[in-house]
């Protein structure tokens, strides 16, 4: 099986064709974090470094929830393109989009509530929750723009428009950096200036997204089912719901585990929680580069799935994993090389350079041991095994808060070291549930 999937060259070139792309996508995608710590970093004050830190983890966890709105879009709208059928391809963003609309206006009436809640939460106090408040009362504006935005990209993802998805990133980005640099540096905003700067570069993603949406055949077909009951009925919404309900549970379970880290890093203090705040960035940059092949795997596994090809399937499964660990073993060793360096860019305080660089042996660790469990999710998703992979993330999580606890007087590393845990669990319980479930859906 392995001899036939490493002479497979069609199958390599289609699993690149989406996971390059995806790759500088979500390269791309990092960058609106890394830029916006980088450029706070140069005023060298750390209670705005850690109040960036605290506030962009506040949105994450307010909005990551809803990625299903993204990856359920994905393999809905992939199945559907295995099968031919462009009708229920519109229909599936026609959902996403009412749904992302509904979600974001019930989002902007608890603000009031949330903010401070979701704050105080994080453990932040002084100097740091003001800038974090300052941070978020900004950017929540912006969340309802943020999920229509996933469900539009994961329709054009699903229908193999990576390329443009592509285009759309970097051009924001590029935006995105040009006005941190003016609003913070040039004008002197501050926090204020780095939320400002990612809202309005929210928006223009947004609007390039449904600029390209239009211009896909099925979309001829969306303003007419959106005005159809049959488009919104109770049977015809169950799937789509079911498929959410577990994908939002178990991205609730992945982002609780990374708030973890802000959390604990908050009762360290604002210099750990700084460091912490740029570990992560070193992790969520390598993990959004892996996850091209999430990304091929969710496309590609869920054609094959509305295909019922299962020989192609599982050929594809393998062929993701076999590329995954080896560009994560090659990432672990960039860091391993470039890591000190490249770390100590992103702040001109020397106590929080110092911080990180006592930590940053987890960051080179992770790409390595945290690819596969990406991978998985790929898999799982373009199958709909979204039951299945929330029970695995349960169990995972469990191993995670249980070492969060035995290893508490290890202090940030023990953080880090159940951290690593997680991803670990999270790739070996996939790993054993995969046979079984791959020959209930072939059946």
């Amino acid at each position: 099986m392995a001899t036939r999937i490493i002479g497979d060259s069609a199958l390599h070139r289609a699993i690149w064709a989406i996971a390059l792309p995806a790759m500088l996508t979500n390269l791309a995608t990092a960058l609106f974090g890394i830029a916006d710590l980088w450029v706070i970093g140069r005023l060298g004050e750390v209670d705005a470094q850690a109040g960036v830190e605290v506030g962009a983890k506040f949105m994450m966890g307010l909005l990551v929830v809803f990625n299903f709105l993204r990856t359920g879009t994905i393999a809905l709208t992939a199945q559907a393109a295995g099968r031919g059928d462009e009708a229920a391809q519109a229909e599936t963003l026609v959902r996403a989009i009412g749904l992302s609309l509904l979600i974001g206006l019930a989002l902007l009436l608890l603000m009031p509530v949330a903010i401070p809640f979701g704050i105080d939460l994080l453990s932040a106090g002084g100097g740091v929750a003001a800038e974090a408040q300052t941070y978020v009362g900004i950017r929540y504006w912006g969340g309802l723009l943020w999920l229509a935005n996933a469900a539009v990209v994961g329709w054009l993802i699903g229908r193999k428009r990576v390329r443009a998805v592509l285009a759309i990133e970097v051009a924001a980005n590029i935006v995105h950096i040009g006005l941190d640099l003016l609003f913070v540096l040039g004008f002197g905003w501050g926090v204020a200036g780095v939320a400002a700067a990612t809202l309005l570069s929210e928006f223009g993603k947004l609007a390039a997204a449904i600029v390209v949406a239009g211009r896909e055949p099925p979309f001829a077909r969306v303003f007419a089912l959106a005005g159809q009951a049959e488009t919104w009925s109770r049977s015809a919404l169950g799937k789509l719901l079911r498929l959410n309900r577990d994908l939002f549970l178990r991205t609730l379970l992945l982002t609780a585990a990374i708030l973890l880290i802000t959390r604990d890093g908050s009762r360290e203090g604002p210099l750990v929680l700084a460091a912490n705040g740029i570990i992560y960035q070193f992790f969520i940059l390598s993990a959004l580069i892996l996850d091209g092949f999430e990304s091929a795997a969710q496309v590609l596994c869920g054609e094959a799935a509305g295909a019922r090809d299962r020989r192609r399937f599982e050929r594809i499964a393998g062929a993701c994993l076999m590329w995954g660990l080896n560009l994560g073993a090659v990432i672990s060793l960039i860091y391993v090389a470039f890591g000190a360096p490249l770390a100590a860019t992103f702040s001109t305080n020397p106590e929080v350079v110092a911080t990180t660089l006592a930590y940053l042996p987890w960051a080179m660790l992770m790409p390595l041991i945290g690819v596969s469990s990406y991978v998985f999710d790929g898999i799982y998703i373009g199958a709909t095994w979204t039951r299945a992979m929330l029970v695995t993330m349960a169990a995972a999580f469990a191993v995670y808060g249980l070492l969060l606890f035995v290893t508490g007087p290890l202090g940030n590393h023990g953080l880090w070291l159940a951290f690593c845990a997680f991803l670990v669990a999270r790739a070996g319980g996939q790993a054993l549930l995969m046979p079984r479930l791959s020959r209930a859906s072939f059946a």
